[in-house]
């Protein structure tokens, strides 16, 4: 039997406000998926993080103002110790928001430490971490500790109650603008490669083909039903959270939760379909627990309606009060809504350079896969060891594979995942950065195979040639030829390989043994 309190929900307060039963589930949720990221962030601190890395300290900090510095704790050292005692930390606050455990500190500490995470290494920043300092940073606002939390047992209120904060009204507009500034991006494409007329190919037909399950939906709906389906999530996404406000506002249910399940289905599809997304499309789903409406806990089953809240007496707070207890949320809060504005209209370039933190702090823009793909990447790295042999330096391999990577379908990641997929894209750099970078990988491989070890010198990586291999995506789930190019031609055994040589030498093919 459904409560008074279910019953009415619905109105102002449930578009601006929230429960604490759904507060509780995004608490939990995004404390796992926190918690997943950093324990998978232990294997990138030695190439990415440490001094020993391919951005040390002494590269790093010259460029970055004093502020920087100051924010960026995992600036503070380089050593592996100081890391791995950094990111446990991490870990055991995120734990502490999943159990519910001092959630005011874990929320708090949380997002400021995955800010200087963030800040010790931009290169590797993309939408993953943008979603987790966003909503860390609202969760500071919210009572995470009002339902099912160790923590609970302190308050006497009705956990179905549905409330208004700062904190909800952020969360709720940053959704809103999100799957905006995501679907007007697509629909404002030059190319129209998310229309009916896209040409050579709507976008969903260059996305969806690359996992297994990919290639199953592809020969289940067929070129056609792709085309089709491309338009409806331009709308689904510029719509989605309109329509749940609308249904909090008419107090349905039914809209409400058909629209959560909606996108989550959309990103679920998105984590089969699209390699290296799981987690991405887990978070995004993490943010619509927001939008859950008063009963969510008896609805799913999380909770029992049998056992609450018989003896519980629900204060009322006037206006004046409302201000007073959330008068500095709001205002921290503002600051940061005014903040992202002016970083994305009123900004110069130096404002937005990584000299400063403000580009990771204070960047909105959620306009990712804006178009059809067309074309596929992947990364090798033949090599010449000191025996004479070839080998696959970027995937570790005693064989170098030219053709396109991938078990039972065709892949567009590189061979290394996760964080090693921003790697590619540091070319550019050049001098003493780009001297590290790239010599990181020759120390990497000496290191794995023990070339220092008796009887393992013939393993030492003398040089290696890095290319980008590109195949143009065709209808039908084609792919044309592929072509390579070179990124980098790296010694080994140079110091030099920036500087400009007028010696005549030429850069060597190791996979075919010709000059190029």
């Amino acid at each position: 039997r459904t409560s008074n309190m279910a019953k009415s929900w619905g109105g102002w307060a449930a578009i601006l406000g929230s429960n604490y039963e759904a507060i509780a589930l995004y608490r939990i949720s995004l404390g796992v998926m926190l918690l997943i990221e950093l324990v998978s962030r232990f294997q990138y601190l030695h190439p990415f993080y440490s001094d020993s890395g391919t951005l040390p300290l002494n590269l790093l900090l010259p460029k970055s103002d004093s502020l920087y510095k100051a924010v960026c704790i995992h600036c503070y050292s380089g050593s592996m110790i100081y890391l791995q005692l950094l990111l446990s930390l991490q870990v055991v606050l995120a734990v502490m928001l999943v159990v519910g455990y001092k959630t005011k500190l874990a929320s708090i500490a949380s997002w400021v430490l995955y800010l200087s995470l963030t800040l010790r290494n931009t290169w590797l920043n993309f939408i993953l971490d943008r979603y987790f300092h966003y909503l860390l940073f609202y969760s500071m606002f919210l009572p995470l500790d009002g339902a099912h939390a160790i923590d609970a047992k302190k308050y006497k209120y009705d956990h179905r109650k549905t409330f208004i904060s700062p904190g909800t009204i952020a969360l709720k507009v940053l959704i809103t603008w999100l799957y905006w500034d995501a679907g007007y991006g697509k629909y404002s494409d030059p190319l129209q490669g998310w229309t009916l007329n896209a040409k050579p190919l709507p976008a969903l037909d260059t996305y969806v083909r690359h996992t297994v399950a990919a290639r199953i939906m592809y020969g289940l709906l067929g070129p056609s039903g792709l085309r089709l389906m491309t338009p409806t999530v331009v709308y689904a996404e510029m719509f989605c959270a309109p329509v749940a406000l609308l249904g909090s506002l008419v107090g349905s249910k039914r809209i409400v939760y058909a629209t959560i399940i909606g996108m989550c289905s959309i990103h679920i599809g998105i984590a089969f379909t699209v390699r290296n997304t799981v987690l991405l499309s887990s978070v995004a789903c993490v943010a619509w627990c927001i939008f859950l409406p008063s009963g969510v806990g008896t609805d799913v089953g999380f909770s029992s309606e049998s056992k609450h809240y018989k003896r519980v007496k629900l204060q009322q707070h006037g206006a004046s009060t409302w201000a007073k207890r959330h008068g500095l949320s709001t205002l921290i809060i503002a600051t940061f809504a005014c903040g992202s504005v002016w970083f994305e209209m009123f900004s110069d370039q130096c404002n937005q350079s990584h000299k400063h933190i403000w580009s990771t702090l204070l960047h909105n823009r959620w306009n990712v896969f804006v178009g059809a793909e067309e074309y596929v990447t992947w990364e090798i790295a033949p090599g010449q060891l000191a025996d004479g042999s070839i080998v696959d330096v970027w995937s570790k391999s005693d064989e170098v594979n030219w053709n396109m990577p991938g078990a039972g379908a065709p892949c567009t990641s590189t061979a290394r995942a996760g964080r090693w997929r921003s790697y590619p894209y540091l070319a550019e750099l050049e001098g003493e950065d780009g001297e590290v970078l790239w010599s990181y990988l020759c120390r990497q491989w000496d290191e794995e195979n023990r070339v220092h070890e008796a009887g393992n010198a013939g393993k030492k990586l003398l040089k290696f040639n890095f290319f980008m291999l590109q195949a143009d995506v065709k209808p039908n789930m084609g792919f044309s030829a592929t072509r390579k190019r070179l990124i980098h031609s790296h010694d080994c055994l140079s110091k030099t390989n920036f500087v400009e040589k007028d010696d005549g030498n030429e850069t060597f093919d190791f996979a075919k043994g010709e000059e190029l």
